[in-house]
């Protein structure tokens, strides 16, 4: 065989196993309860490599209006310090550690969970001594006067700098437009960062960081056993239950009768006007996510083939770019639709995505469209699990949302499922147009 050939033939072989590997859903594997935490394991020996996630049942929903932020100043101040019987650990003892180890560990919030996540190489004295380490700033943090004052100089800051970004201040006032009451209307402002206090940390980590509200997931080089054991380690020092659990409010759903005042102006300095427009919509576990998400392929996110994309920009220039999503969640969910347009075509841009929204609720997606979005779906669906990281991503949302173990391997055929009846009848179940609330933030130009 000549070099070319050769070379071709190795390709194509090269390609078929990557697609191959690519196409194999790996299993889900649930472990025991331990702690009264849940663990989920999926074993893959692509790479010499652990993925941890831990997630609680502590993010921003449970701040108040006058503290609003101490959420994640709970979760992000664990990776500066930590203090137990056996030894005291330095933020900068900590940041020596991990650099050694050649690892990651790191702390994010949500609005409804806080993430402790933790990336190693798999040889078991590396990913022990990660573990650990993980484990100590998970159970003992230790909340330094000192660093807290720091930390709350740059939230502020962040704060601050936030108010000068149209698009910051247009997403703080439409969560607060659709989510009312609800907490999660809720965003930081600089008093509510200033009020939080050293002693509100350690409460809220007592409070909240127990064993009944915490999923673990595991993606990589591990055997069940071994996965038992990192679970073990993790939550040794947890307590296992938690008391005192402030009560939600009930979620109020978007009004059935549509609304008096719909449209919301935020005069700001800018030479283009921001706007999204939404209402509240469905969580993960609900039967119609997928007819709405196949839906929303063609109305909005499906990038320059969506409805939005072709009436908006296409056929006008008013935008250069228009979107849709839902982001359904454990307890509450929203749609949002959205674009940035030069304030003399605002008025226009947002009939046209009025329009464009109301009459895929009416009418739904035409046959041809309906089979290029499944199509688009399903094929790029080995792309979201083709490597260790956006596994645990799913991983940890199966376990979050209470969804079934076999969900990866059953996503493709949902999505092909789906029928044009069953598009049309989830978004006139679930949307309306004239109960979207609309958010402008800058000058709008009639």
């Amino acid at each position: 065989m000549n070099q070319p050939l050769k070379s071709a033939a190795i390709a194509t072989i090269l390609f078929i196993g990557v697609m191959s590997g690519a196409n194999a859903i790996l299993p889900i594997e649930q472990l025991d309860s331990f702690k009264g935490a849940k663990a989920y394991l999926v074993q893959t020996k692509a790479l010499p490599m652990v993925d941890i996630e831990v997630s609680v049942d502590a993010g921003d929903r449970y701040d108040t209006s006058t503290k609003s932020g101490l959420a994640t100043m709970t979760a992000q101040l664990m990776k500066y310090g930590t203090r137990s019987d056996k030894a005291t650990l330095t933020e900068a003892q900590i940041a020596d550690e991990i650099a050694d180890l050649g690892a990651n560990i790191s702390f994010s919030v949500t609005g409804e969970r806080a993430i402790l996540r933790i990336r190693s190489l798999s040889r078991k004295d590396l990913r022990e001594r990660a573990v650990r380490l993980a484990a100590t700033m998970l159970s003992s943090p230790n909340y330094d006067a000192k660093i807290l004052a720091r930390e709350k100089q740059r939230m502020t800051a962040a704060l601050l700098e936030a108010e000068t970004k149209p698009e910051a201040v247009l997403e703080r006032n439409f969560r607060k437009s659709v989510y009312g009451n609800y907490p999660l209307a809720l965003s930081p402002t600089v008093q509510s960062v200033a009020n939080v206090s050293v002693s509100d940390l350690k409460q809220f980590h007592q409070q909240f960081y127990r064993g009944d509200r915490m999923i673990v997931s595991m993606v990589g080089d591990l055997s069940a056993a071994e996965a038992t054991e990192i679970v073990h380690t993790l939550l040794q020092n947890i307590p296992q239950i938690a008391s005192g659990i402030p009560q939600l409010p009930e979620f109020e759903r978007s009004p059935v009768e549509p609304l008096s005042q719909r449209e919301i102006q935020i005069p700001f300095d800018s030479q283009q006007v921001h706007i999204a427009m939404g209402m509240t919509a469905i969580t993960r576990n609900n039967p119609d996510y997928f007819p709405l998400i196949v839906g929303n392929y063609v109305l909005g996110g499906g990038g320059f083939v969506s409805r939005l994309m072709a009436e908006v920009r296409e056929k006008r220039g008013l935008a250069y770019s228009v979107f849709s999503y839902f982001a359904p969640g454990k307890e509450v969910g929203i749609f949002e639709a959205g674009l940035q347009t030069k304030n003399d075509q605002a008025t226009l841009a947002l009939e046209i995505m009025n329009t464009t929204i109301a009459k895929f609720i009416a009418d739904g997606p035409t046959s041809a469209e309906l089979t290029a979005a499944k199509s688009n779906l399903m094929n790029g669906y080995p792309l979201r699990i083709d490597n260790n990281r956006k596994l645990l991503d799913n991983v940890s949302a199966i376990a979050w949302y209470d969804l079934p173990l076999d969900t990866m391997e059953t996503w493709t055929s949902k999505v092909e499922s789906v029928t044009q009846e069953q598009v049309k009848a989830a978004f006139q179940q679930y949307l309306a147009i004239d109960r979207m609330k609309i958010v402008l933030v800058g000058a709008k130009n009639n």
